[in-house]
């Protein structure tokens, strides 16, 4: 099977989006629409019927093209020594997901043996359920076990705050309560491969989309036992699992490099980021990284204090490491220049002291 290509992309969710509006004329409307020849048009709608996601009907001249019909799938797994999540994929998931591009199939690949790894080692419970729903233009799954749920089990282990403070941490990536057998990259990489991607534990809700950079928190009256696990991926996506590690990359280590922190996350409710005790637990781990960006999306203001730790304090104790604020205001912006000319000033006068 071969990959989509981006032009491609928008090719095959046009004929999907409008096949139903123009069964007999989709390959006349859609050629119109990319101003390219009707043979080029009837090798998406050959590939989208070699795929499953259309069904043709009649002869050359009258030939009619429809969406296919919706399929659902599911299965539960008891957790033992001989389950494996390869196997798993290989004998059941791979044939449900049907005919993909090579592309797509690599996703979810990557994505589901990820987190039926993650439920077999960490999750401590005694079944996994998987779900499939496709449809002609996206394929969902769904993931549920019934162990002590992932954000709960993230907070013991690694002694924070509360369930929020591990999606923090989740984001950050390299997390892992098992750092002998896991990289602690999988939830990361696979929440940003997806077109949507939620994790719902506890009493804690967890979204990321592939089209908004910042990730959701939501947080629930409902208590949830086990941790459910969703993901959606559109069936002819251009996109691939080199794409997003790539955009992790920085220089020449291939290895995960670079993580961007949402400054937001360190907020609890209304509080303001003023003090060093928050900015610390921003900073908690970056130190394995070589690029750290921090991301100021919904961030008003910042205080000295703040500031002063991460941009300063922390600079000036892994100067190694590139520090990078994006999507900072004006307000947030004039601070983190405040401590870095109070870090200048020093250098130039030999001292060193701490203004907050």
């Amino acid at each position: 099977m071969s990959r989509i290509r981006a032009r491609g992309e928008d090719i095959r969710r046009f004929i999907l989006e409008h096949v139903e509006k123009y069964p007999s004329t989709i390959s006349k409307k859609t050629a119109e629409k990319f101003n390219i020849t009707r043979q080029a048009v009837n090798k998406h709608l050959q590939r989208l019927t070699a795929e499953k996601c259309l069904t043709e009907s009649g002869n050359t001249r009258n030939r009619l093209y429809k969406l296919a019909p919706l399929s659902m799938w599911s299965r539960t797994y008891m957790i033992g020594e001989d389950l494996a999540e390869d196997q798993v994929w290989t004998k059941d998931v791979k044939d449900v997901l049907g005919a993909l591009p090579e592309n797509v199939m690599d996703i979810w690949h990557y994505g589901f043996t990820e987190m039926f790894n993650n439920a077999i080692d960490h999750s401590e419970g005694k079944t996994i359920s998987v779900s499939i729903r496709k449809t002609a233009a996206s394929a969902e799954m769904m993931l549920v076990d019934d162990g002590v749920g992932i954000f709960k089990k993230i907070q013991s282990e690694m002694g924070l705050l509360d369930e929020r403070h591990a999606i923090l941490e989740l984001h950050k990536g390299k997390l892992t309560t098992d750092p002998r057998h896991h990289s602690g990259e999988g939830i990361f990489f696979t929440s940003r491969m997806f077109d949507a991607f939620n994790i719902l534990s506890g009493g804690v809700y967890f979204l990321h989309e592939f089209k908004f950079e910042e990730d959701w928190i939501l947080e629930t009256s409902r208590t949830h036992q086990g941790t459910t696990v969703w993901m959606e991926l559109y069936n002819h996506t251009a996109r691939t699992t080199k794409k997003i590690f790539d955009s992790y990359v920085s220089g020449d280590d291939y290895g995960f490099t670079k993580t961007v922190v949402p400054v937001k996350l360190a907020q609890y409710g209304n509080d303001k980021l003023i003090s060093r005790s928050q900015a610390k637990r921003l900073l908690a781990r970056v130190e394995l990284f070589k690029t750290v960006c921090f991301d100021f999306t919904d961030v008003p203001s910042i205080g000295q204090a703040f500031a002063d730790e991460i941009f300063r304090v922390f600079a000036q104790k892994h100067p190694q490491i590139e520090l990078v604020p994006l999507k900072a205001n004006s307000e947030v912006k004039r601070m983190i220049l405040r401590v870095k000319a109070v870090e200048i000033k020093d250098e130039s006068s030999g001292s060193s002291r701490n203004p907050g």
